[in-house]
Order: structure tokens, then sequence, then C-alpha cells
């Protein structure tokens, strides 16, 4: 054979050589990888124990019944099951988008969404900042367990005190209005005082239970740059605003991102206990006419596709804040 033959059979001789050898330091690398992430398994078992309830709940309930978003792309019946029902792809959607309740219920859903936002978001952080401030630790235990009572009762409870309190013919603020000689009000139906109301409960409700994460994270601030502040003379506005509020920044950022992305999610129960026919045309969302149609009526496919709208939003909101949280320098979600 020919020198420049032989030259070409060693040539192709050494590179296979060479790809024999590379795929073996490969498989190698994995099996040290793998090897590495057993070990690491097997070092903190007792923490991924404490861990997998959680990662089981998630599983059974949030990813699996993700199987179940194929019915917004049938004629779903009960009888037939998902493998039978006929395929009608966009139609349910195309059906809900064009009906005249979409405006509607998304101008009621968006307007709550971001009162929600506006003035009960910001609820938890300056009750956390008052507590973080108080000097009595006897005063700041009683105010935590007041605060955070109400977030244990249920809203059935809330309601059946809100109608005590709001009744018109026999609400105790009206009884105090009539014995002041004012008319009774009528605040549970009257379509400009709902929103309002729903954020005063939220607020009542859950704000004092809220405060807990804002006070972990506080708990995280070097004290030493409050001791720097009050040698330099700084009043207590300035070092929260230079100090508390700077290092929570990235909580907050992070529940912010969380609370856009239920921007699609009222709330049912509290919608649905405090609404009636006089207050319909300001607290009918989402939730209650997936309930109508699809629990009283059976519509199981066409509230399903309502379903998925209101994930799909909510999933663009939260990687659409993420991202834009992180161009400005911030920690984002992930």
């Amino acid at each position: 054979m020919d020198t420049p033959g032989r030259r070409r059979i060693q040539l192709g001789y050494w590179e296979r050589n060479q790809t024999f050898r590379q795929r073996g330091h490969v498989i190698l690398y994995r099996k040290r990888q793998l090897g590495h992430y057993v070990h690491l398994v097997a070092r903190d078992r007792f923490l991924y124990m404490l861990a997998l309830p959680g990662l089981l709940f998630f599983a059974l309930f949030k990813y699996v019944p993700m199987w179940g978003l194929v019915i917004a792309f049938q004629d779903y019946s009960p009888y037939l099951g998902i493998r039978n029902s006929d395929w009608v792809g966009l139609d349910h959607f195309i059906r809900f988008f064009g009906s005249d309740d979409f405006y509607l219920l998304l101008r009621n859903t968006l307007a709550i969404s971001s009162l929600n936002l506006l003035l009960f978001f910001p609820a938890p952080i300056v009750i956390a900042i008052m507590l973080n401030e108080a000097r009595r630790q006897l005063f700041k235990r009683i105010v935590q367990t007041v605060i955070y009572f109400p977030h244990f009762l249920s809203w059935v409870i809330i309601a059946g005190i809100s109608f005590i309190m709001l009744g018109q013919a026999d609400g105790v603020v009206n009884a105090i209005l009539n014995r002041l000689g004012f008319e009774s009000v009528g605040f549970l139906t009257t379509p400009e005082m709902f929103w309002p109301m729903l954020i005063v409960q939220n607020i009542w409700k859950d704000a004092g239970w809220g405060t807990v994460i804002f006070l972990a994270a506080l708990s995280g601030i070097d004290p030493t740059l409050y001791e720097a502040a009050r040698m330099d003379g700084a009043s207590r506005l300035r070092t929260i605003w230079h100090i508390t509020l700077p290092g929570i920044r990235n909580v907050i950022v992070v529940l912010f991102i969380l609370k856009l992305g239920e921007i699609m999610d009222v709330g049912f129960e509290q919608v649905f206990l405090m609404g009636n026919v006089a207050v319909s045309s300001v607290a009918d969302i989402f939730d209650t006419y997936v309930y109508r149609n699809g629990v009283l009526n059976g519509e199981f496919s066409y509230t399903a596709s309502v379903g998925m709208f209101k994930s799909i939003v909510g999933m663009i909101m939260v990687i659409t804040a993420n991202k834009l949280a992180k161009w400005l320098g911030q920690d984002g979600l992930y």
C-alpha cells in the first residue's frame, strides 16, 4: 500500500481512538457526577424526607390534574371520558372571547386585583416596619397575636360578621347612624361600595399574617447599620427609607412577582359570599363565572378554557415581571 493510503488509515484509527477516549471521558464524568449527586442526597436524606410530602402534594394535586386541561379543546362528556370525547379545537376559546360577559369579567377581575396590589400588598410591609420599630416586646407580641387571629377565620365567618355589622335593616353600623340622625346606608347593596369593602376585608383578614415574612426579612438586617445611623443623627423615617426598605427590597420584589401571577385570581369564596343581585355588575368575576357555567350548568370544557386563559395570563405576568426585575438589577423569582 502506498504511503498516503497508509497515512489515511492510520489517521482514521487515530481519530476513532480519540472519539472512543472522548466518549469514555464523558461516560466517566457522568458517572462521577451521578455519584456526587447520590452522595449529596444520602448526606441530606433527612432534609429530602421532610420535603417529600410537599413534593408529593404538588405532584398529585398540581401536576397530575394538568392532564385534564385537554378537555378545553374537547366537547367533553363525563360518560365518554377524555379519550372518547370529540375534539373541537379552539371553539370554546372563540366563544368565550366573543361573549358579552368577557369584558365585564375582565374589568371586574383586573379592578379588584389592581386595588389589592395598590392597597393590600403594602399593608403587611407597613405593619411589619411599625412592629420592628416597637421597643416594648410585650406590646409587640400582643399586637402580633391580635392581627394574626383573623387569618384563621373562614370567609363564611367573615361574611357573617360583615352582614351583622353592615346590614341595611339591622346592621350595627346603620343602627348607630340612625341613632345619630342619619339615614341607613346600603353598604352591601351599593355597587360603588363593593370593591372597597372587599379590600378592607382582605386587609383585616390577611395583612397581619403577611407580616410574618417581612418580619423574618427585617431580622436579617445588620443591626450595626441602625447604630451607625443613630450616631449620625438620622431620624427614624430616614433610617427606614435608607436602611430598612433596601434591606427587604428583594423580598418585596419576589412577593410582588408572585402576586402578579395571581392577578386573575381574586378569590372565589369572598366574592361569592359577599355578592348579590344588586351588585352583580361589579361582583361577577372569572371564578364566579366558572362556578355558574361549570358547576351549575355542567359546561366543563367551556369553563376549562376559561381556567386555561387565567393560567396563561398569570404565567405571562410572572415571566414578564421577573425579566423586568432582573433588567432593573433586582433578584428575581428565578
